[in-house]
């Protein structure tokens, strides 16, 4: 029974990893637009569109609810280079439909995990195993699985994050229609490379965050524990 117990608790810890990791995709993405504003301000690009804030804005936010799944199509009508017309083109159509599926599929594992968690959770409490103690310790266990990829990836990421991002595509898409030419395709335009960098960086600091509260927590309660039985 200890051996279902440790593997339920490590079981746990990751399917909390993944609901974290997939939430700071979703608060860095959704919780404040205002970092799109800056982040196309940092990068000018609105002098490569030609395009007022305003109207850069709104396509940014057909387009996210688009990836949300909150909008069917990936239209939208507005005023680019001085004429009105549709910014998105049929290839940044059929790329980001492989981005939205990619992201509702990551919102349908974080839905899993939680089923998962909680499942484990019912099971720890069901068989009496020391929650603390189990917890704790299996989190301490994932984290360190976790946080080494985490560590491989971030360094990899700050010594030549293009490649990182090159190959990403590779991993996720089986075709080249990631590949845009600035000259012909505004959404390239509008969402630059360092756009991305950026934005994996704040993903980061939350995933890691969240992390580092856990496993303060997680250290905590080993402790408290410990206490009590000195006690």
């Amino acid at each position: 029974m200890r051996k279902l117990q440790w593997a339920a608790g490590i079981l746990l810890s990751f399917s909390v990893m993944a609901i974290l990791l997939i939430s700071s995709f979703e608060i860095a993405m959704y919780a404040d637009f205002s970092v799109y504003q800056r982040e196309y301000e940092k990068y000018d690009v609105l002098d490569d569109l030609d395009m007022k804030m305003e109207d850069v804005m709104y396509v940014t936010e057909e387009m996210m609810a688009y990836l949300r799944g909150d909008r069917d199509t990936l239209s939208v009508i507005t005023t680019v280079e001085g004429q009105e017309q549709d910014f998105f083109n049929e290839q940044d159509r059929f790329h980001m439909g492989e981005v939205r599926d990619l992201f509702i599929g990551g919102l349908n594992i974080r839905t899993g995990a939680v089923v998962t968690a909680l499942i484990c959770l019912v099971f720890l409490i069901a068989s009496k195993a020391c929650l603390k103690k189990i917890l704790a310790r299996s989190y301490q266990i994932a984290l360190g699985i976790t946080g080494a990829a985490v560590i491989f990836i971030g360094a990899a990421a700050l010594i030549d994050f293009n490649a990182v991002f090159v190959q990403f595509h590779h991993i996720f898409f089986d075709n080249d229609l990631w590949l845009f030419d600035p000259a012909e395709d505004y959404m390239i335009r509008m969402l630059p490379e360092g756009l991305f960098a950026d934005m994996v960086l704040r993903i980061g600091l939350l995933f890691v965050g969240s992390l580092l509260i856990l496993l303060i927590i997680s250290i905590l309660a080993g402790r408290f524990k410990k206490k009590q039985k000195s006690d």
